[in-house]
């Protein structure tokens, strides 16, 4: 529930909307969402959820999942992806690029365990 939380709050921040902003666009209220960013809510309205995902530009299933609840055929990946997505917002190709390219330093300087 801790990574849905963040996952929600970062995904809102790198979009630049308030959480009254989000209540506007979902007719979500907002002390529900700040509820749920802050992991006081244990169990989320699978409808809530899916308006967040479609505003976030992120994915429902992944959130599902995050929430607790069974998703099928999760690989796990899905979640990496979305935490990743909602941590460096929209890029660029070229951001893209050289993001990829400094990973693949960073990797190249420190041995990798398998």
């Amino acid at each position: 529930m801790q990574q849905l939380g963040k996952t929600l709050m970062g995904a809102r921040e790198r979009k630049g909307l308030t959480l009254r902003d989000v209540e506007r666009e979902t007719g979500v209220s907002n002390a529900y969402l700040s509820q749920l960013e802050n992991m006081k809510i244990k169990a989320p309205s699978p409808n809530v959820l899916h308006k967040l995902a479609t505003l976030y530009e992120i994915g429902y299933s992944a959130l599902m999942r995050m929430a607790g609840y069974p998703v099928a055929e999760s690989t796990g990946v899905a979640d990496e992806v979305v935490r990743l997505a909602a941590r460096l917002g929209p890029t660029s190709s070229d951001e893209e690029e050289a993001l990829a390219e400094y990973l693949e330093f960073l990797r190249s300087r420190t041995p990798r365990r398998r």
